[in-house]
């Protein structure tokens, strides 16, 4: 427990009191609205005056305006756990979820190649790495360390994203969106094995399984090899071959290690079912991924929706409903209405990933359901977890 002075903490607005709060809220309106205004776009309907390629827009805003948000909202928390040193609040987390904010308002309007969105847009992580190095620093905790040049690439990551929009460079953009899927997956994986197999023990009453250590590196080691040379190898078949022969041993050693986990028992808990189920989309993903290299049975923006439609936003949105209760001292024990919102974000992946491949003719169609079904998970999150986030601790302790 960290020791506060609760003047102080209670000075502070309950939304800007601890990291998840903001960046998850945030991050969930964000998902929200994005996705409506794609769904428009799709429709014919372009509210996006200012950008100049929505396909660029799209992906970019739910790689780094989303997913980005939730995991600097969940590492800011949890660093706090970790180094046992208080996380990073009031103005300072304000100042960096402003600089997250502002691009999301203004990239529409001013579009991608705007140099002040871009500025505004490249600053916050930067920022975020600064807030989770001081307590690893301090306490010397440097297994924790990993997260301060993640959040660095992420930020080489944006920067060309930018870059790729400003020349014109789809190939350059579709080869760092890529990147930058897989780099987020991967960090799923790492995270992932850390605290899946420690909630299903916890909330199963069962004994937490020890990782295997020549697994962890093999699962690990793969997919973090594959994002790398995703990146950096020229597009070649050989270049292909070899991304596709990693991703498969990373989709087996993960087959391996998520069964593991005592998958059965989690299926009787809504918290747990979501983050498992969420989890399987990445072995299929990297499977069909390598496929699609392979043998071209699919297009790479196809598998590429299995890791982001279906892994990341069943696992986020799993791990954001649990951990926003845990940390504002309420029972893990969501409502009836997200246990809906789990099930739908799940038939949302489902049917986004997979439509390509088993009814090719109705892929257009897939993509407006499974918006709509992605919409409607998150505008659940965002109005159920309102009060949750924005309004102090029920048992009155800091954070």
């Amino acid at each position: 427990m960290q020791i506060l002075d609760s003047k102080k903490e209670n000075a502070i607005w309950p939304l800007f009191r601890l990291g998840f709060r903001v960046f998850f809220l945030g991050g969930a309106l964000v998902a929200t609205l994005s996705m409506l205004l794609w769904i428009f776009q799709l429709s014919g309907q372009n509210l996006i005056p200012g950008i100049h390629n929505s396909i660029w827009w799209h992906a970019h805003e739910m790689l780094f305006g989303f997913t980005l948000a939730i995991i600097a909202g969940f590492v800011l928390t949890a660093m706090q756990n970790w180094t046992g040193i208080p996380g990073v609040r009031g103005w300072p987390l304000a100042i960096a979820s402003i600089l997250w904010f502002l691009p999301r308002v203004l990239l529409p309007f001013l579009g991608e190649k705007s140099w002040l969105v871009m500025i505004l847009d490249i600053a916050w992580l930067p920022l975020v790495a600064i807030f989770l190095a001081r307590p690893v620093i301090q306490v010397k905790q440097w297994r924790n360390l990993f997260f301060v040049p993640l959040m660095l690439l992420f930020t080489i990551l944006n920067a060309l994203s930018y870059y790729a929009a400003y020349s014109n460079d789809w190939l350059l953009a579709e080869r760092i969106f890529i990147t930058t899927v897989l780099a987020i997956t991967a960090l799923i994986t790492v995270m992932g094995g850390r605290v899946i197999p420690f909630f299903t023990a916890r909330a199963t009453d069962t004994e937490k399984p020890m990782p295997i250590v020549s697994l962890e590196w093999v699962c690990l080691g793969s997919i973090w090899l594959a994002t790398f040379a995703w990146l950096l190898l020229p597009r070649t078949e050989t270049m292909n071959m070899i991304v596709a022969i990693l991703m498969i041993l990373a989709a087996v050693s993960n087959i391996v290690r998520i069964a593991r986990w005592k998958p059965v028992p989690a299926l009787k808990v809504p918290l747990l079912w979501i983050l498992h189920l969420g989890y399987w989309f990445i072995p299929v993903g990297l499977l069909v991924f390598a496929s699609a290299l392979l043998e071209q049975t699919t297009t790479i923006s196809n598998a590429s929706h299995l890791l982001t439609a279906g892994a990341l936003g069943s696992v986020i949105l799993g791990m954001i409903a649990r951990v926003s209760l845990g940390h504002s001292g309420r029972p893990l024990q969501p409502s009836k209405w997200m246990t809906v919102a789990f099930a739908v974000v799940l038939l949302a992946g489902i049917i986004r990933g997979l439509t390509a491949m088993i009814a090719p003719s109705y892929l257009a169609e897939s993509y407006q359901v499974s918006g709509v079904l992605w919409i409607l998970a998150y505008g659940l999150f965002v109005v159920f977890y309102w009060p949750v986030l924005t309004k102090p601790r029920i048992d009155g302790r800091p954070g």
